[in-house]
């Protein structure tokens, strides 16, 4: 039940990280010519392995016969090539750029409040438990 949500979320903040990592190295190529700023996809590849989502059985021996796998979404660097923001053939948008941040930063903050949830939760079934 927590198993399945917590991988996701975990890939989320992991998306979450390395997006912020690209960002960054858009923002301190503002300057340089020809550089041509990356993007991070991962919410599309995430839409589309949950929406194939099958159901997934949970064993409780390693002998048990697993049903169904796990969704595991690994985020994809794509360079944005087919533009030229100015004359010098660099096509990054520092306010652009900027936004992008504040709204990852914003992102990664949610995943990790609710990554916080899932595991209280698992922390309040275990101590109602005793």
């Amino acid at each position: 039940m927590f198993a399945n949500s917590i991988n996701i979320l975990s890939d989320a903040l992991n998306a979450a990280w390395i997006r912020n990592q690209v960002i960054s190295n858009n923002i301190a190529n503002v300057d340089t010519p020809n550089f041509k700023r990356s993007i991070v996809k991962f919410e599309d590849i995430l839409a589309s392995a949950l929406e194939g989502k099958k159901v997934v059985g949970y064993t409780t021996n390693p002998r048990h016969i697993p049903i169904g796998d796990g969704v595991n979404v690994q985020p994809v660097i794509e360079k944005v090539d087919d533009t030229s923001y100015r004359m010098d053939g660099n096509n990054v948008d520092i306010d652009n750029e900027m936004v992008q941040l504040a709204k990852n930063n914003l992102w990664y903050d949610s995943l990790i409040t609710r990554l916080s949830g899932e595991f209280n939760s698992i922390k309040s079934v275990i101590n109602s438990g005793r």
